[in-house]
């Protein structure tokens, strides 16, 4: 005896409805295009709302309560610089902000090209490569720290 229910209960392979063509694409890139949507609003306003000016921003709670650089300090004045194209001051602000800048472009980037073909964003990163991420972080809040290090005071 055929059971006529039999194929409503069969799973495609090509797993859940999804929609195909230009509107899946653009559906896809929601989230990437979302998130620099936040980064160039935070980098237009920090540009139009300078840091340099006392009151703008609330200041580091660490280098407030200790004297002590932390990574992020100069982070917006670098922003700021970067903005307005003085990079000279952009990199004496915070150097490892402007490092990161490109390297979030391409980030960024690779992470858009992957979703509009349809694959996840894949960062696989060996826990030595973690390793020396941490200690170049490190190394740079010491560094800025130490009285030869005056160089990368914000």
């Amino acid at each position: 005896m055929h059971d006529v229910n039999a194929d409503s209960h069969r799973v495609s392979d090509s797993g859940p409805a999804t929609r195909s063509g230009a509107g899946a694409v653009l559906g896809r890139l929601a989230v990437p295009a979302g998130v620099l949507t936040v980064v160039v609003g935070a980098f237009a306003y920090v540009g139009a709302v300078d840091p340099n000016e006392p009151g703008h921003y609330p200041a580091c709670p660490l280098l407030r309560y200790t004297g002590i650089y932390c990574p992020g300090c100069g982070g917006l004045r670098s922003a700021h610089a970067v903005v307005h194209g003085d990079f000279a001051a952009a990199l004496q602000d915070n150097a490892l902000a402007v490092v990161g800048y490109p390297l979030f472009a391409v980030v960024w980037t690779v992470w858009v090209v992957r979703t509009a073909r349809g694959r996840p964003l894949r960062i696989d990163l060996s826990a030595a490569q973690l390793w020396a991420a941490g200690a170049l972080l490190l190394a740079f809040t010491v560094v800025r720290n130490l009285p030869f290090g005056g160089w990368l005071h914000p």
